[in-house]
């Protein structure tokens, strides 16, 4: 097969499988996977292994560790440095510290099966500590848990398994070496990354900011990709020349770049090398998956995904409970981080590679860890039934803080439920009081709660997207809700229980832009407040006032834009920049300018029947200057003529179509 059609082969796979798993609502990666295995060697055979393709996915491994160094915050480390270095720490030591010792007494007592030294155990061991950020982020964003108590323990760990892959990609290559030299080897490596890191950190960061600033300049998107590209690439090759890996160098190429004001543009540019390769990284690894041998030894497989999942989940449930979190808590946590993780393939890759771990471990071992990313969505969404069994005393702490929310809110009547206090949520509080009406808040960031409360504040800890912590905060009682956090998932579901359960208390949201206005109107919002389009209205305001647009004038105004829902500041004309998927299903304005020979030359705008196009008329602007906004104009069309139409994107190019086609 010709490099062509290798790569249209990959290409295709890539497709077929990102589109199956988003029909499922699964992670791509299973699919990459799933292709992998379906056109590698041991199934279609369309493709080999070839160390091209290798090397196209360690560039993949390149940079997803470059995001990762790019997310590297230490203020967000700061922040969550009881989770990160507490829990996150303690189950990375403890999962490998077990799973060393089982796998070297699994290859003491069942040698005859699964031989292997100690080098291959710790490998394994690394492996066996990641879980997969991606499938539990993603799940939790979905279903309103990111800021949960277990949302947040799951985020610290996932954050120290995440920088624990540093050193775990030092340490595997450095077991790979001759064991004589591996006493002093290991702490040659180790003090080598130790001295390179330190030296890029501080030295580098001033020469990087000097020469980003130099390049960003010259105002060229080219150039700026091309820097950025060799920037990455090029501290990898660093690293990979002093005896270190391609990884690390990428991964502190990310966290210098962090500390710049250039973070959030690189994250945006550098996303399509990151996902294409990164799939490509995967779809390699599938090929390694030999399914006859799975067919054999299938014992072995189910064995290895029951077993890491378990440990796993009873360590980390175990830590959690002597770091005092609640059972139910704590369970959840461990329920949620029992499956392998993205970090764990690519340790195994590199033990692969490294000779560390044969194909007889290989096979059995990678098929596990997909077996059990793909049992991960299921346990998460059964995981209340699986907690209200194994722990009941979830149950009553949940009927506690209900009690105390009950508490908080029972000699309250016709106040203001406020779903979140953050700034916008205190704000709003502060106006409220100033004008004796009563509220209550519900925030899940219990440091916010406690200082708040020990304020004064009627503030309580409480999850606003649960039913009975409304009920419990007075809904039925309540004469307005004000939904203030920025989580759309969460928003929905807080609007689906109020809906249900008190339809005519009033719900204000709180969103970013229009995006998701209809959708959040549509659930029950009474009124969405976009903080981006009541920012242009004041803009807006100033600026007529300045220009001596008399305030009463410049009050109405403003005043019938909230009325007519922004419609007009929600219409404006998009550029090739706005087609993001997010903006292809909603309404935009385009211009038609009417050439000679044009179908709605010598008509008039009712006789067009735009409404049967699926669009409406805006305006229509004629080639001697007049506008004229009057559907019903009676005056034809004429050559130079230009229609203003809304609609969505589809719907606009078929009605070009038919205005400028020829009779």
């Amino acid at each position: 097969m010709s490099s062509l059609a290798l790569t249209l082969l990959y290409l295709l796979a890539a497709v077929l499988a990102v589109v199956v798993c988003r029909t499922l609502r699964q992670p791509p990666m299973l699919g990459y996977l799933a292709a992998g295995v379906l056109i590698g060697p041991h199934a279609l055979a369309l493709a080999s292994n070839t160390e091209g393709v290798r090397h196209l996915g360690e560039f993949g491994v390149v940079f997803l560790m470059f995001a990762i160094g790019l997310e590297f915050s230490l203020s967000k480390l700061r922040a969550m440095r009881k989770y990160v270095f507490g829990l996150g720490l303690s189950q990375v030591l403890v999962t490998m510290l077990l799973g060393f010792i089982g796998l070297m007494l699994l290859s003491r007592y069942v040698g005859r099966v699964w031989d292997m030294g100690w080098q291959t155990a710790v490998a394994l061991a690394g492996t066996l500590a990641m879980s997969s950020t991606a499938i539990v982020v993603k799940m939790m964003a979905e279903r309103a848990e990111v800021e949960s108590e277990h949302g947040r323990r799951v985020l610290g760990i996932l954050l120290f398994q995440d920088l624990a892959v540093v050193p775990l990609l030092i340490l595997i290559p450095a077991l790979a070496s001759d064991p004589d030299k591996l006493i002093w080897l290991l702490p040659l490596e180790m003090l080598k990354a130790g001295l390179l890191i330190t030296i890029l950190l501080t030295g580098g960061q001033r020469v990087m900011r000097w020469w980003f600033n130099l390049v960003a300049r010259r105002h060229s998107e080219e150039l700026f990709m091309l820097n950025l590209l060799l920037f990455t690439l090029g501290l990898a090759w660093l690293t990979e020349l002093a005896g270190l890996s391609l990884a690390l160098g990428a991964f502190i190429a990310g966290v210098l770049v962090s500390e710049t004001e250039y973070r959030h543009r690189v994250e945006t540019d550098i996303r399509p090398f990151h996902d294409v390769l990164l799939g490509l990284f995967f779809i390699t690894v599938g090929m390694q998956l030999d399914w006859h041998i799975l067919l054999e030894r299938w014992a072995l497989v189910l064995l290895l995904v029951l077993v890491p999942m378990l440990l796993k989940a009873a360590v980390i449930f175990t830590i959690a409970r002597c770091m005092k979190s609640p059972a139910g808590v704590s369970l959840r946590t461990g329920i949620y981080l029992a499956q392998a993780g993205e970090f764990g393939f690519v340790l195994l890759s590199l033990g692969y590679a490294q000779g560390l771990v044969q194909p007889a471990l290989m096979n059995p071992v990678l098929a596990a860890m997909v077996v059990s990313m793909l049992l991960t969505p299921f346990l998460i969404q059964y995981s209340n039934r699986i907690v209200m069994r194994l722990a009941s005393s979830d149950w009553l702490l949940q009927s506690l803080q209900m009690t105390q929310i009950a508490r908080q809110s029972i000699n309250t009547d016709h106040h203001v439920l406020i779903c979140g206090y953050g700034r916008s949520g205190q704000n709003l509080a502060r106006l409220l009081t100033l004008e004796h009406i009563p509220y209550l808040a519900l925030d899940l960031d219990p440091d916010r709660v406690h200082q708040a409360a020990a304020g004064g504040e009627s503030v309580v800890y409480g999850d606003a997207t649960r039913l009975q912590a409304l009920m419990a905060a007075g809904l039925a009682r309540a004469s307005a809700v004000v939904i203030t956090h920025l989580d759309t998932p969460a928003t929905l579901k807080t609007l689906a229980n109020v809906r249900a359960h008190a339809p005519d208390v009033p719900v204000i949201v709180r969103t970013v832009d229009d995006a998701n206005l209809d959708k959040l109107q549509q659930a029950g919002a009474r009124e969405v407040v976009p903080e981006a389009i009541e920012g242009s209205l004041m803009l807006a305001s100033h600026a007529l006032a300045l220009m001596g647009v008399p305030m009463r004038r410049v009050i109405r105004l403003v005043r019938e834009q909230r009325e007519a829902r922004y419609q007009l500041l929600r219409d404006y004309f998009h550029g090739a920049d706005d087609d993001t998927p997010a903006e292809l299903d909603q309404e935009r304005l385009r211009s038609i300018t009417l050439p000679p020979g044009a179908r709605a030359v010598g008509q008039w705008v009712a006789q067009l029947a735009l409404e049967s196009l699926a669009v409406q008329f805006v305006a229509v602007r004629r080639a001697n200057g007049a506008v004229s906004d009057d559907p019903q104009d009676p005056t034809v069309l004429h050559e130079g003529d230009t229609l203003v139409v809304r609609g969505l994107p589809q719907a606009l190019a078929l009605t070009e179509d038919q205005l400028l086609r020829g009779q």
